[in-house]
């Protein structure tokens, strides 16, 4: 039997060890809010390089669905509103290198309060930059910011279709790669499934500097992507647009 000195010791200890927060895995970072990083490190590890950027976006989605909490599921599901509560949002660059290949930096796991007013958002803030060391800092091109929704079923925010501005202010409206010239954007992944698995990947949105839509990336029947409108985005000017979802 422990002595009363003994059990005290015990609690703290079990205390303690229970108030340890567990260490983010291999590639994510959870960044401290008051001393936010500069840039992000990259590439991420066992991700790439690849060829083609609907690849690196399949690899980059089922990367991300495979976080723990990254998806609450369905609205409609059970238990999703507890779920939800412990949801977060998983955010990088896709960025193309001097090699011709696209790679994905570290995650950033959001780690910023939600504003008690706001408890149906969830968002992700990442370092503006990315740092890998394999090339000179300027011979990266910038081409999407990649982040997770973790409830379903969502559409792309404004808030998301407003942040393509600031990346091509930021990096340059355009990205010259293999495959042609292809324009920044936001992509938003999106699951149906609440269990963290490589295959809880079911689409993204994709909306792309000055383009006049919204784009559903979705697997057809034979695993290919498919794509359709999901909304049209009216530009008034260079920072001011409407937005009607479908």
């Amino acid at each position: 039997m422990l002595s009363g000195r003994q059990s005290s010791w015990l609690l703290v200890t079990l205390v303690i060890l229970g108030c340890t927060p567990t260490p983010p895995p291999l590639g994510v970072l959870r960044p401290d809010p008051k001393n936010f990083p500069k840039s992000l490190d990259g590439p991420m590890p066992n991700f790439g390089p690849f060829v083609s950027r609907l690849d690196a976006l399949s690899s980059a989605c089922s990367l991300i669905f495979s976080q723990q909490d990254a998806s609450a599921g369905r609205e409609d599901d059970m238990h999703f509103d507890l779920r939800w509560r412990n949801a977060k949002e998983y955010c990088a660059w896709l960025y193309y290198t001097p090699d011709d290949r696209y790679e994905l930096s570290m995650l950033v796991e959001s780690t910023e309060p939600v504003p008690p007013r706001k408890q149906h958002e969830r968002r992700c803030k990442a370092p503006a930059l990315v740092n890998d060391a394999r090339y000179p800092s300027r011979s990266l091109k910038y081409l999407y910011f990649v982040h997770n929704h973790p409830g379903t079923p969502t559409k792309l925010s404004e808030e998301d279709i407003g942040a393509v501005f600031k990346i091509a202010k930021l990096h340059g409206p355009f990205v010259e790669t293999k495959e042609g010239r292809i324009p920044v954007g936001v992509i938003a992944f999106f699951a149906n499934s609440y269990r963290p698995s490589a295959a809880a990947c079911d689409g993204f949105y994709e909306y792309s500097w000055g383009s006049p839509m919204v784009i559903r990336w979705t697997r057809g029947d034979e695993g290919r992507w498919q794509q359709r409108k999901a909304g049209t985005v009216t530009w008034l000017n260079e920072q001011e647009f409407n937005f009607e979802p479908e």
